[in-house]
């Protein structure tokens, strides 16, 4: 049985900028671990909210920061080809290390709540989230990552002069990451060069691989949507966060 949650819109300090975020809890709870929920290119949109909805119900205090405060305050989008466009404008606005310090300043808020237990915070992300959940692998205090289809990381890093990869020598968590094999924004290569880097690196890590899954294969609003992988991937999660 699902535990009665609360979910409420709060903001994250990081300096002078503060962060929207979703934050979801259980109602009645001890100290639980915390999961950092991470978006898509479309915003915290109502996809990442139920998401966020999710792990609280599953006994986590659950929060997904909005990683395009700095580019679009408020931003929220559906699936349609304007919404991919603009939300692809966004993602070439940011970068690593404005991503990182929004990240970490939403860990320094888990760790100020009281629900939270100490030194148990993990992070899930997809899509473009995918790739920025690789990155907050990096995080000293993130102990366990979920990375969803993050395409580009052989090639590109947000605002960056080196490839998202060069960043996994500094991965300190467990991770785990997810990918359809019919996913044609990553190619068999790059999927390739991802666990070549991690195994080069002694990375703790599982790779898993779904046929006949697209991009955006856990998202139940997008025309992409597995529910087989969908249902597969969400076992590997548990799992994983569990160890928390």
């Amino acid at each position: 049985m699902s535990a009665p949650i609360q979910a409420s819109s709060v903001q994250i300090p990081n300096g002078d900028l503060l962060i929207d975020a979703y934050l979801a809890h259980p109602v009645d709870a001890s100290p639980a671990a915390a999961i950092l929920v991470i978006q898509e290119i479309f915003g915290v949109n109502a996809h990442i909210r139920d998401v966020t909805e999710r792990f609280a119900r599953l006994g986590y205090v659950s929060i997904a920061p909005a990683i395009y405060q700095r580019q679009a305050p408020g931003f929220e989008a559906g699936y349609d080809p304007d919404s991919v466009k603009l939300g692809r404008q966004y993602k070439e606005q940011t970068r690593v290390e404005e991503l990182l310090s929004d990240l970490q300043a939403t860990v320094t808020y888990l760790k100020a709540l009281p629900s939270v237990k100490p030194g148990a915070i993990g992070c899930i992300g997809f899509c473009f989230g995918g790739l920025v959940a690789y990155l907050a692998a990096t995080l000293p205090e993130i102990r366990a990552v979920a990375s969803f289809y993050g395409a580009g990381m052989p090639v590109w890093s947000p605002g960056g002069t080196q490839p998202t990869l060069a960043y996994t020598p500094e991965i300190k968590a467990r991770l785990y990451a997810f990918f359809g094999l019919e996913d044609v924004s990553i190619p068999p290569e790059h999927l390739a060069q991802i666990e070549a880097a991690l195994q080069a690196n002694q990375i703790d890590y599982q790779i898993f691989r779904y046929p006949g899954a697209a991009h955006g294969f856990f998202c139940d609003q997008r025309a992409s949507y597995s529910p087989a992988a969908a249902a597969a991937a969400w076992t590997q999660v548990q799992a994983l966060f569990g160890q928390l």
